[in-house]
């Protein structure tokens, strides 16, 4: 009698529980539907990654914890009218394009000049500014005019951060043609040491990164000839369907001012 009794209570509970998960189904189903909505309405933007190299100013350059300069504003502009969430990689050089290429990055953005060689790996955008390769050398330098890099006999042991167009130009023009040897770094602060401590004898680099060097370091200066001039652009994956996106918001950019108002931000025209 106890056990068919138990066997009429549990079947009742189970009865019961039925019910109650059955009523409890139907509210979830309703419920959801509404929390869907709500999460819909308040879902996180997609995120734009930018792979650069964050020891260039004023292009790009860490402030505390946080990564700054001009392509780090001119980024957060294409990505806030693309409604996109910005996220900035922090990366040697020579790993920019590799991450824009493999998909770990979107956007390359490090003062990035337009050659031959990068446009076999990537896509660029339209240029968005006019970098100039200078000289930076050190007060006393045997070294007063770019013109003597290429004098024969020069022997000149030059500075440059890996990969970067400094690089390409002075792999050509100084030291396959036998006139010095090229010292590469992976940062430019490993560059700006080796120069203080007379270990090269200049750095080719762009002229506003330069510049910045030399107003942080005593005894360092920018010679006034230009070494060579040249476009930034924004780099993508081959192919991309974000180059068309990016590239209209850069437009955008261009034509309201905005990026001539971030430049004139960090490169005061003298």
């Amino acid at each position: 009698m106890k056990k068919y009794f138990k066997n009429i209570l549990a079947g009742a509970m189970a009865l019961t529980m039925a019910a109650a998960l059955a009523g409890c189904g139907g509210t979830q189903t309703e419920g959801t539907g509404q929390e869907d909505a709500a999460a819909k309405e308040g879902e996180k933007k997609e995120t734009l990654v930018m792979a650069t190299s964050a020891a260039f100013p004023p292009y790009e350059y860490w402030e505390g914890q946080t990564i700054v300069g001009i392509d780090a504003e001119i980024a957060a502009a294409i990505a806030d009218k693309l409604g996109y969430e910005l996220e900035i990689e922090d990366m040697s050089f020579e790993s920019i394009i590799p991450s824009v290429v493999s998909g770990k990055a979107d956007i390359a953005m490090a003062g990035m000049t337009v050659n031959e060689e990068r446009k076999k790996s990537v896509d660029f955008t339209d240029t968005y500014a006019t970098g100039v390769q200078v000289v930076l050398v050190k007060e006393g330098s045997k070294v007063t005019d770019v013109k003597q890099l290429f004098e024969e006999g020069a022997n000149t042991i030059v500075g440059v951060q890996t990969a970067t167009t400094g690089d390409i130009f002075t792999t050509a023009d100084i030291e396959a043609k036998g006139l010095g040897t090229v010292e590469r770094y992976t940062k430019y602060g490993d560059a700006i040491n080796a120069l203080l401590a007379n270990k090269i004898d200049c750095i080719v680099m762009d002229g506003a990164a330069a510049k910045a060097y030399a107003e942080k370091n005593e005894g360092l200066y920018v010679l006034d000839t230009e070494y060579a001039k040249e476009d930034y652009a924004i780099g993508l994956a081959k192919d991309s369907e974000l180059t068309e996106k990016v590239n209209g918001a850069l437009q955008e950019l261009l034509e309201d001012g905005t990026i001539q108002s971030i430049i004139d931000k960090y490169i005061v025209s003298e």
